[in-house]
C-alpha cells in the first residue's frame, strides 16, 4: 500500500478510527499489544509510546524495561469488525531501546537484519506460507474442546464441511485487510481447514502469517468455534503444518531457475537446498517448536521426518513443486504455525545464504517414496532424521553457531533457556496415557 506517516494520520482523522492496536511479537512469535486512542497517533508515529518490556517473556530484566514502540506506517490497516463510532486500526512496530537502538531480542528485527545481508548480495527473499488449523466446538462455558464440528475431508464441501461458512467470513476479513486470497478449502482431518494467500516479500509474509493468525481466531470466535494452530489436537489423524515456499530473487529474475538444468533448477537453488539440509536439524526448534510439534513429526500423517529433499514428491523434507521460471521456488515442508514466522524466516534464509555463500551441494533428488525404506536404504542415500522431540532440537539448535548468528546471542539465549524449561516441564508431569497404561497392571 506504500503509506507514509502523513497518510495514516490523515485516514484515522477522516474514517473516525477510534482505536489504535500497536502490534508486535515476543521471541515465541506471541502477538502483543498496546492499544492507543486516535489522539495517540502522532505521538506513536514519531517513536514515542513506550512499553513496559520486563513484563514480556523473552525481552529484557525490570532495571532495563522501558522500551519504544516504533510503527511501520506501511502496516496501517483497518479492522473489519467492531462498532462504526468505535473502529480499529493496527498498525506493527519494531521494538526499541531507550537509547534508539534496535532491540535485539524484536524478531521483526532479527528477520530484518538478515534480510539485509540477503540484500547485500543482491538477493530479494520471497515468501508463500500455507497454515493449516482445526476449528473445535466449545463448550457451554465457552471453553475449546477438541470436539470437531464436522466429518468432512481434502475438499469436501458442506452440508458435510459446517465450517465453510466460517471459512468464507475469514477469507473476506483478509481480503478487507489488503491479503489476496488464492484458496480456501477443508484439509485431510476432520475440523483442519486451510487459507492460502499470495506470496510476499519476507517481511510482509511474516506479518500476514500473524495478521492471518488473529483474524482466524476472531472470525472462529464469532460462529461460536474455537481455531488452533497446535499441530497435533488430536491422536491419530493428520497434524496441521506451515509448509514455507521460497524463493530468490535477482536483477529482477529468478535465481532459482535454469531451463538448461534437467530439473530446471539453478546453482544457486541447490546451493540453498544444501544449506537448509546442513542446518535444518538445528532449525527445528524454531521452525518446531512446542513439545506438541513432534507428535506431528512421525511417519504415517504426510509431516517430513526425514532429511532429503525431491522434485516429484511428497514424503522429504524439502520439496520443489513442479512451477518454472518465475514460479521456481522451494518447499520447506517441516515449520507448524505455532513457530515465530520472524525466526522461521530468518534461520530458513541463513541456512540458504550459508549454502550458497560455501557453495554446498546436496544430496541427489529422492524420488521414491521414503516412507517405504529400510533404514538401511536411508542410510546408504545418506538420509538422516530431524529430531524426534523437543529437547533433541534444542540441544541441536544449541549446537548450531549459524542459528545463534542469525537470532543473535540475547534472543538465542533465551529461547533455549525457555525451552529447556518447557521441556522439564513436560517432562516431569504424569500424563493420561501412563495412567492408562500402567495403573490396573502395576
Amino acid at each position: 500500500m506504500g503509506y507514509k506517516k502523513e497518510d495514516v494520520i490523515k485516514i484515522v482523522k477522516e474514517q473516525g478510527i477510534r482505536f489504535i492496536d500497536l502490534q508486535f511479537t515476543d521471541i515465541f512469535g506471541m502477538l502483543k499489544n498496546v492499544e492507543i486512542t486516535a489522539s495517540q497517533i502522532e505521538k506513536a508515529l514519531n517513536n514515542q509510546s513506550m512499553f513496559d518490556g520486563s513484563s514480556i517473556d523473552g525481552f529484557v530484566r525490570i532495571e532495563e524495561s522501558d522500551m519504544y514502540l516504533r510503527p511501520d506506517p506501511d502496516t496501517f490497516v483497518v479492522f473489519p469488525w467492531g462498532a462504526q463510532d468505535a473502529k480499529v486500526a493496527r498498525l506493527i512496530c519494531d521494538v526499541y531501546t531507550s537509547d534508539g537502538k534496535k532491540f535485539e531480542g524484536c524478531p521483526r528485527n532479527i528477520l530484518k537484519k538478515i534480510l539485509t545481508q540477503a540484500n547485500d548480495l543482491g538477493y530479494t527473499f520471497n515468501v508463500g506460507s500455507e497454515c493449516e488449523f482445526f476449528l473445535f466446538l466449545t463448550d457451554g462455558n465457552g471453553k475449546p474442546t477438541t470436539k470437531t464440528h464436522d466429518d468432512a475431508g481434502y475438499f469436501d464441501l458442506a452440508p458435510i464441511d459446517l465450517g465453510e461458512k466460517a471459512r468464507r467470513d475469514m477469507c473476506m476479513a483478509l481480503e478487507d485487510l489488503g491479503f489476496e486470497i488464492e484458496a480456501s478449502h477443508h484439509e485431510v482431518a476432520r475440523g483442519q481447514h486451510e487459507i492460502d494467500f499470495k506470496y510476499a516479500d519476507a517481511l510482509k509474509t511474516a506479518d500476514n502469517i500473524n495478521t492471518f493468525k488473529l483474524v482466524v481466531k476472531k472470525i472462529a470466535q464469532q460462529h461460536g468455534l474455537h481455531a488452533t494452530f497446535i499441530p497435533k489436537p488430536i491422536f491419530g489423524i493428520c497434524g496441521s503444518g506451515m509448509h514455507t515456499n521460497m524463493s530468490l530473487f535477482k536483477d529482477g529474475k529468478n535465481a532459482f531457475y535454469d531451463e538448461k538444468d534437467n530439473l530446471g533448477l539453478s546453482k544457486i537453488a541447490y546451493n540453498y537446498i544444501a544449506g537448509i539440509i546442513k542446518n535444518v536439524k538445528g532449525m527445528t526448534a524454531i521452525t518446531n517448536p512446542l513439545v506438541n510439534s513432534y507428535k506431528r513429526l512421525v511417519p504415517g500423517y504426510e509431516a517430513p521426518v526425514y532429511i532429503a529433499w525431491s522434485a516429484q514428491n511428497r514424503s522429504p523434507l524439502i520439496r520443489v513443486p513442479h512451477a518454472r521460471g518465475n514460479s521456481t521456488r522451494i518447499e520447506l515442508r517441516n515449520p507448524d504455525p505455532t513457530a515465530n514466522p520472524y525466526f522461521v524466516l530468518a534461520c530458513a534464509l541463513a541456512a540458504g545464504l550459508d549454502g550458497i555463500k560455501n557453495n554446498l551441494t546436496p544430496m541427489p533428488s529422492t524420488e521414491a517414496n521414503i516412507y517405504d525404506m529400510s533404514i538401511e536404504e536411508r542410510k546408504k542415500l545418506g538420509i538422516d532424521n530431524l529430531p524426534h522431540n523437543l529437547i533433541n532440537a534444542v540441544l541441536a539448535l544449541k549446537d548450531n553457531e549459524l542459528m545463534k548468528q542469525t537470532l543473535g546471542e540475547h534472543a538465542f539465549n533465551m529461547y533455549i533457556e525457555a525451552k529447556i524449561k518447557e521441556w522439564d516441564e513436560y517432562r516431569i508431569r504424569v500424563h493420561q496415557w501412563e495412567i492408562d497404561q500402567y495403573l490396573i497392571n502395576y
